[in-house]
């Protein structure tokens, strides 16, 4: 049915395709209809982080950036969702067109930049939401706010969201807002992820819950850099690191339409690139911290390979837009072939 679905979201204009189809979603949820899309998933509970993941396949932050369709998503079989980027004011984001297909790549490229309604309207839309299921929430900063004041976007951020979330995770990452990735660096990151840190802490004894802080990084950090701040987590105290975002490199893009637009590059080619980041970052932990593969995750297989490869749990964006909730049912069951070995 989803293969019947997707061509006609596909012959639709991307933006308003991808309304649709959350609106679709949550409208099955509602009439109690998910069955119809929904693959059977196997159960594979692990703990992460402190948390119990029902199984290890997520939805990647960026698809229900405003917590509009929590249930809905959740509906298809997914362990944990993640939703955000939010930022602690409503932004329109970049101008349109900002979002295209690349479907001889199975990609997608976005440059959306950080369009959402708000933090207000987030958390009321996941106390709305009454879900009771694992919840990351992706906090980010305004594009309007200088980096030198971006920790104040971010405290802002954790200290909205912490009551309702599972885990918080901070995006340094997306290659949309201007001067974003330079806090993945040296001395701001260190002054950013303290601050943080300090924030988490106090808030853990104000609410008697402690909600653990993941980072998410870019895939496109040389190896030394990706020890550096795998180091700077752990000092920090750090709980988890997102591997990886979306790229700005297009070599496996060339000569494609839409191949040489600018954003980021999601989906299978940055499969090999995101594997790579979590190998090394998993040999630099050493298991002090987990690690949550995302990249380019399109089949069975490619899941499999970054459990292999260092992670604990993985996260779908692209793939799901390519192949519908069935990669959901074939990415745990691959995981869970994998760990049996």
């Amino acid at each position: 049915m989803y293969s019947v679905l997707r061509r006609i979201l596909f012959s639709l204009p991307t933006e308003t395709s991808h309304h649709l189809s959350l609106a679709s979603v949550s409208l099955l949820h509602k009439l109690g209809l998910s069955s119809l899309i929904r693959a059977s998933v196997i159960p594979s509970p692990r703990t992460v982080m402190g948390i119990e993941f029902p199984n290890p396949v997520g939805l990647a932050a960026g698809l229900d950036k405003d917590a509009n369709h929590i249930n809905g998503l959740s509906a298809l079989g997914f362990g944990f969702i993640e939703v955000g980027t939010v930022t602690p004011k409503a932004q329109v984001g970049n101008p349109q067109p900002r979002l295209f297909r690349l479907p001889e790549a199975e990609a997608i490229i976005n440059r959306m930049g950080f369009n959402n309604l708000g933090l207000e309207r987030l958390v009321a839309q996941v106390k709305a939401s009454g879900f009771t299921g694992v919840l990351g929430i992706n906090i980010g900063k305004n594009k309007d706010t200088p980096a030198e004041r971006a920790v104040d976007d971010y405290l802002i951020g954790l200290r909205a969201v912490y009551p309702y979330a599972s885990y918080v995770t901070v995006n340094l990452s997306s290659p949309n807002t201007p001067g974003l990735r330079d806090l993945q660096f040296g001395q701001p990151l260190i002054d950013l992820l303290s601050a943080l840190k300090k924030a988490q802490l106090e808030l853990a004894e104000q609410h008697g819950r402690y909600v653990p802080m993941a980072v998410k990084i870019a895939p496109d950090m040389a190896e030394d850099d990706i020890r550096r701040v795998a180091e700077v987590f752990v000092e920090q105290g750090i709980d988890g690191v997102i591997a990886t975002n979306t790229t700005i490199a297009r070599d496996a893009v060339v000569g494609l339409r839409h191949g040489n637009e600018t954003g980021g590059l999601s989906g299978a080619p940055v499969r090999k690139s995101s594997t790579a980041v979590i190998r090394i970052l998993a040999d630099a932990l050493q298991g002090r911290l987990p690690i949550i593969g995302v990249g380019g995750i399109s089949d069975g297989e490619s899941a499999a390979e970054k459990i292999a490869a260092g992670a604990s749990l993985v996260q779908i964006y692209t793939g799901f837009i390519y192949r519908g909730p069935a990669l959901i049912a074939e990415a745990a069951q691959a995981i869970s072939k994998q760990e049996a070995r």
